[in-house]
């Protein structure tokens, strides 16, 4: 059956009050909403809502809830391909190595070498498969700091396709949080999560920011990485040092080499103190403690 994408843009406080408002309005169906940042200078966001059938009953409704937010934006409609999406995702992807690590697809098993940690990513939907400058700094620190530090918990914040909480769980057998803001990145991170059978470790969450009770109930964390973009990060800095544990390490990357300094800086006014960068590919991955 062919799926249909319903989606507009907004700035980044609309598409969230959106995605909110069409997460109550189509919680029964449980449809997949999704938001997704287009271009940060300009401060536009993608809204996306998928149905597999009755795609004028959905954008009507879409619609009422647009109106009931007093925003007049258009709704944009796009019908997608039976695809096989996950063997999309893989397509003419090479393993990749980083921190110890290969992130992998299903047919790229035998390409471990001795030694070497295998992550096996079957993305689904695009959430990322680690092929990224991003994913590859992550993984170099947290294999560091894992190891050097051997931390008793853990929150991946943005968890996407789970590579980094996959990663640290495989790394030490402690409990790992992994959250997202979209539900359908957090199936894709717990089914992930047992595919590559750290499922007793790692608990996939959908939850928004700090606000959500699991992190007052799994917190406060030993380590946080987040692999998301560089204002948000700055946004999260007060919630993340009241979530840190005490001496607690954090590995932030989805920052361009550009906004470091100023991602650095929102950390160390929240009394954090930095370690060190790694650049990759035009991205930073800041390390820094508490």
């Amino acid at each position: 059956m062919s799926q249909t994408r319903l989606h507009l843009t907004a700035g980044r406080e609309d598409a969230t009050r959106i995605f909110d408002a069409l997460e109550t309005e189509f919680e029964e169906e449980g449809f997949p909403i999704a938001v997704l940042e287009v271009d940060e200078e300009r401060d536009i966001h993608e809204v996306s809502l998928y149905v597999e059938d009755e795609a004028d009953d959905a954008e009507r409704r879409m619609r009422g809830v647009l109106t009931a937010l007093s925003l007049a934006k258009p709704i944009e409609r796009e019908t997608l391909p039976e695809i096989d999406w996950v063997a999309k995702s893989l397509e003419g992807l090479k393993p990749v190595r980083a921190g110890g690590f290969i992130v992998h697809g299903a047919h790229d098993r035998d390409e471990a070498r001795d030694g070497e940690i295998g992550i096996e990513i079957e993305a689904g939907l695009a959430f990322g498969t680690g092929h990224h400058g991003t994913t590859a700094g992550c993984l170099e620190l947290l294999a560091e700091v894992v190891r050097e530090e051997k931390p008793r918990n853990a929150l991946d914040l943005g968890t996407g396709s789970a590579v980094l909480a996959i990663a640290v769980a495989k790394l030490a057998p402690i409990p790992v949080l992994a959250t997202d803001i979209d539900p359908v990145a957090t199936e894709v991170a717990a089914g992930n999560a047992r595919l590559n059978g750290v499922s007793d470790h790692v608990e996939a969450e959908t939850a928004t920011g700090f606000d959500h009770p699991v992190f007052a109930a799994r917190g406060p964390f030993e380590l946080i990485v987040a692999n998301i973009l560089a204002g948000p990060l700055m946004e999260l800095a007060p919630s993340m040092a009241r979530h840190i544990a005490p001496n607690g390490s954090i590995i932030l990357s989805g920052i361009l080499d550009r906004q470091a300094d100023a991602v650095q800086a929102a950390y160390i006014a929240q009394g954090f103190r930095h370690v060190r960068t790694l650049h990759k590919e035009g991205w930073a991955t800041l390390y820094l403690k508490h």
